[in-house]
C-alpha cells in the first residue's frame, strides 16, 4: 500500500486564528481597558513612580490637593493648601482632594501604599477613557477610526504620563469630559427625563473635579438642544431638568463656601492668583512659578497674613494693573500662550536636547487635529461642530493666564480622534488613487 505524501497545506482555521483573534479584540471594551490598565500599572511598578520625593514635606505628592487631603484626614477640614495651618480654603475644587483624603484615611498620609492606590486609580480612569473614545469616534466617523483611536489611547506611552506620575485630577477630568461629549451626541435622539438628569449631574461632577471644564458647558448644551428644536422635538423641559440637577450637584459646595468665607465663591477662589502668575513685569507667556506660595517663602507669608481671599484679590489687582498699563504687551503674551498651548513650552523637557523633538511632536499632533477638524467640518461629519466648540472654548482661559502640557490632556481623547480620522482619510485617498491607476 502506497502511503500518501505528507500535506503542507495550511490549515484554514490555524491561518485565520490571528485574524479572528484581532476581530474579537478590536472592539472588546474589556480587553481595551484591561490591557490599558495593565500597561499603566506595570509602568508604575517598574519605574517606581509611587516613590515620591519627601522634599518640602512631600509637596510633590498631590501638591495643593495632597495638602488639603492631609488636612481633611487630620481634622482640619478642607484647608491648608500649602505648608502650615493657613485655615479653610477654596483654592481647589473639592472632589479630588476628598478622593485623596479617603485613600489617606485607609492607607496613611503620604505613604507609598497611598501613592500606589491613587496612581492605580488614575490608571483606571485613563484606561476607562478608551470606551467613550470608541463610542464617539464610531458615531462621528467610522468603526476603523474608533478602533485605532481607542487602541492608540490604550497603548501610547505619551498618554500614560499624567496618570502614572501625578496625583491629580487630570485623568479623571479627561474621562468625565469624554463621557460628557458622548452624552451630548446622544441627547439629540434621547427620549425621556433620565438622560437629561444624568447630563446635569455629570456636569456638576465635572465642575467639582476641574472647574475649567465648564467653559465647554454652554456650547455643548446649545449643541444638544438646537437639533432637537429644528426637528420640533420637545426639549425645554429636559434643559430645565438638567440645569436643576447641575445646580443641585454643586450647591452644597457653594453653600459651604458662603458659610465659610461669608461671600459667594463659585467653587474655586484662586483665579486672581493664577492670573498674576501669568501676567506681570517679568511675564514671558509661561507660568512664573517663583511667585507661587508653594515656591516662594515671602508669598507664603503674605498668603498667611492676608488670608486666602484678600491674597487672591491683591494678586488680581496687580495682574489687572499690569494688563491695563500695556494692552499690546498683554495681547502679545496671549499670542505666545496660544502658541505654547498648542506647540509646547520652551524648555519643556528635563533633558534640554530632547525639548525640540518633544515640542515638534506636540505641535505636529495639534496641526493634525486641526486638519482633521477642518476636514470633518467640510465633509459635514456628525458632531464636527461639537469638536470645533470644544477646541475653541476649553483652552481659552489658558491663553490669558498661562499654559501647561497638563492643561491639554482633558481634550486629548477628542484631539486623538481627529488625528486618526485625518490620517485614515489620507490613507483612503492614496488607496483610491492606486486602484484608479491599476484599473
Amino acid at each position: 500500500m502506497v502511503k500518501s505524501a505528507p500535506s503542507f497545506a495550511k490549515d484554514p482555521q490555524t491561518d485565520n486564528f490571528p485574524r479572528m483573534t484581532w476581530a474579537h479584540l478590536r472592539t472588546s471594551f474589556l480587553w481595551m481597558v484591561v490591557i490599558a490598565f495593565s500597561l499603566r500599572f506595570g509602568y508604575i511598578l517598574v519605574d517606581h513612580t509611587y516613590k515620591f520625593k519627601p522634599l518640602d514635606g512631600n509637596f510633590s505628592f498631590g501638591f495643593e490637593m495632597g495638602r488639603i487631603g492631609r488636612a481633611i484626614v487630620t481634622g482640619q477640614g478642607f484647608a491648608d493648601p500649602f505648608e502650615g495651618h493657613t485655615g479653610p480654603t477654596a483654592w481647589e475644587p473639592p472632589l479630588y482632594p476628598y478622593f485623596i483624603a479617603g485613600v489617606f484615611k485607609l492607607t496613611g498620609v503620604y505613604t507609598r501604599a497611598s501613592a500606589l492606590i491613587l496612581l492605580g486609580l488614575n490608571s483606571v480612569f485613563s484606561a476607562l477613557t478608551c470606551i467613550p473614545i470608541f463610542l464617539i469616534a464610531r458615531k462621528c466617523f467610522a468603526e476603523k477610526v474608533a478602533v485605532w483611536t481607542a487602541w492608540l489611547w490604550a497603548l501610547l506611552p505619551s498618554v500614560m504620563y499624567w496618570c502614572t506620575r501625578w496625583v491629580w485630577e487630570t485623568s479623571l477630568a479627561a474621562l468625565i469630559l469624554a463621557v460628557l461629549f458622548w452624552l451630548t451626541l446622544q441627547l439629540e435622539e434621547s427620549q425621556g427625563a433620565m438622560p437629561w438628569i444624568v447630563y446635569g449631574m455629570l456636569w456638576g461632577i465635572a465642575a467639582l473635579t476641574n472647574t475649567s471644564l465648564l467653559a465647554f458647558l454652554p456650547t455643548s448644551g446649545l449643541w444638544a438642544w438646537y437639533p432637537r428644536r429644528k426637528r420640533q422635538v420637545p426639549s425645554l423641559a429636559g434643559v430645565v431638568l438638567a440645569s436643576l440637577f447641575f445646580a443641585a450637584t454643586i450647591s452644597p459646595w457653594l453653600v459651604r463656601n458662603y458659610e465659610t468665607f461669608g461671600k459667594f465663591i463659585f467653587i474655586r477662589s484662586n483665579f486672581g492668583a493664577e492670573l498674576r502668575l501669568g501676567n506681570g513685569p517679568s511675564a514671558d507667556g509661561m507660568w512664573m512659578q517663583w511667585l507661587h506660595p508653594s515656591q516662594n517663602v515671602a508669598e507664603l507669608r503674605r498668603y498667611q497674613q492676608l488670608g486666602e481671599l484678600e491674597y487672591v484679590a491683591t494678586r488680581k489687582r496687580e495682574a489687572m494693573d499690569f494688563i491695563r498699563a500695556s494692552y499690546p504687551r498683554f495681547a502679545w503674551l496671549s499670542v505666545k500662550r496660544f502658541i505654547y498651548y498648542w506647540g509646547g513650552l520652551p524648555r519643556s523637557s528635563e533633558i534640554p536636547a530632547l525639548a525640540p523633538f518633544k515640542n515638534s511632536v506636540f505641535l505636529a499632533s495639534s496641526v493634525l487635529a486641526f486638519w482633521g477638524l477642518g476636514r470633518a467640518l467640510r465633509k459635514r461629519r456628525p458632531g464636527a461642530w461639537l469638536f470645533f466648540w470644544l477646541i475653541v472654548t476649553y483652552p481659552t482661559i489658558y491663553y490669558f493666564v498661562f499654559p501647561h502640557p497638563r492643561y491639554r490632556h482633558p481634550i486629548e481623547p477628542e484631539l486623538g480622534i481627529l488625528i486618526v480620522y485625518v490620517i485614515s482619510e489620507a490613507d483612503g485617498i492614496r488607496s483610491r488613487k492606486f486602484v484608479s491607476r491599476i484599473t
